[in-house]
């Protein structure tokens, strides 16, 4: 299982990522920028499920 640090840091890692990228897309019209914010904000999905399953997960160890 990991930490609370572990998490959010990979979690605000790829968000920061993501802004650049969507930042360059919107502003400048970078469209390799848009494909990378498009694989971030999918990565970010997938943190997001994860957590939530692990949150349950340790939700239900208590009960």
């Amino acid at each position: 299982m990991s930490t609370f640090e572990e998490r959010y840091s990979e979690l605000s890692e790829t968000l920061e990522g993501a802004e650049e990228d969507l930042m360059k897309f919107y502003e400048k019209g970078n469209k390799a920028a848009g494909t990378r914010a498009r694989k971030s904000l999918m990565k970010l999905k997938k943190l997001s499920h994860e957590i939530r399953q692990e949150i349950q997960d340790i939700k239900n160890e208590e009960l």
